[in-house]
């Protein structure tokens, strides 16, 4: 199933600027990095919306570059992404994070 837009809610959004600023303390430009490289990740759901395994009822997609976890969901030819997630953290609170009311609709942000 392929997407034709993508659109990333404001929590997704908030999670891409914590992980920034998170990786800006380690080095000049590693947090610009991880933010061009979590979209790049983020824009190939255009190709490939739906293949990957759901966890807490969205899709779960693995960063290529980064300990991190894409949850979205598809609606029709919308990929919505919820949330973008570091994988170590504890998975009760990221259980709590993707079940925290985070549904495609309750945001327009779009990419």
């Amino acid at each position: 199933m392929n997407a034709k837009r993508i659109q990333i809610l404001t929590d997704a959004k908030n999670d891409l600027d914590e992980g920034r600023k998170f990786y800006n303390k380690h080095g000049k430009n590693v947090g610009d990095y991880f933010w061009d490289s979590l979209l790049s990740d983020i824009e190939s759901l255009v190709i490939f919306a739906g293949i990957h395994r759901k966890e807490y009822g969205f899709y779960r997609m693995l960063s290529k570059r980064f300990p991190y976890v894409i949850y979205y969901d598809v609606n029709g030819d919308v990929a919505s992404v919820i949330a973008v997630l570091p994988m170590r953290r504890n998975p009760l609170w990221i259980k709590s994070r993707i079940s925290g009311g985070n549904q495609p609709g309750n945001e327009n942000n779009q990419k």
